[in-house]
């Protein structure tokens, strides 16, 4: 199974069974930012051993047994190890509500996980980014065009009665 999605995007897993147990006050941020095949500027796809990894990084989190059907535990393995989940920069992190609070409860994975330790963007990923940042400004820049004028109108019809 592959999901193609468009950028950007935010996963959200609710988890009504976890107000009980011990991981009531945290939340699990993952940056899948760099996790995924890029098909186009605007497309990823996401192959199994990708959505495997993400999952398992859940599972860790939870305590429960990684999978392996897609192949992706000896990868998290070189990162967590055998002792269970523990944060890792740039990809992962659990944050308690205050810590949320504290960061006026901004939901962004980036502001918690931060970077991996010597990672440095590169050039291309410059491009992408901004590649995308240039498509949703022209995006919103057509919606205020219209909006302008939709507005400069409904002024004209109020002045003109």
């Amino acid at each position: 199974m592959f999901f193609t999605v468009t950028l950007p995007v935010t996963l959200w897993f609710l988890d009504k069974g976890k107000a009980k147990g011990k991981r009531a006050d945290e939340v699990l941020f993952i940056d899948a930012r760099h996790i995924f095949r890029q098909l186009s500027r605007a497309h990823r796809d996401y192959t199994p051993e990708q959505i495997e990894r993400l999952a398992n990084i859940v599972r860790l989190w939870r305590g429960e047994a990684m999978e392996n059907e897609a192949g992706s535990a000896a990868e998290l393995k070189d990162h967590f190890g055998s002792g269970g989940y523990k944060d890792i920069p740039g990809l992962c992190k659990a944050v308690s509500r205050a810590g949320i609070a504290a960061q006026d409860w901004s939901l962004n994975p980036g502001r918690y996980v931060g970077v991996a330790a010597g990672e440095a963007q590169t050039d291309e990923d410059f491009c992408i980014k901004l590649e995308g940042l240039q498509e949703e400004l022209d995006v919103l820049n057509a919606e205020a065009a219209r909006l302008q004028a939709v507005i400069a109108q409904n002024v004209a019809e109020i002045l003109a009665a």
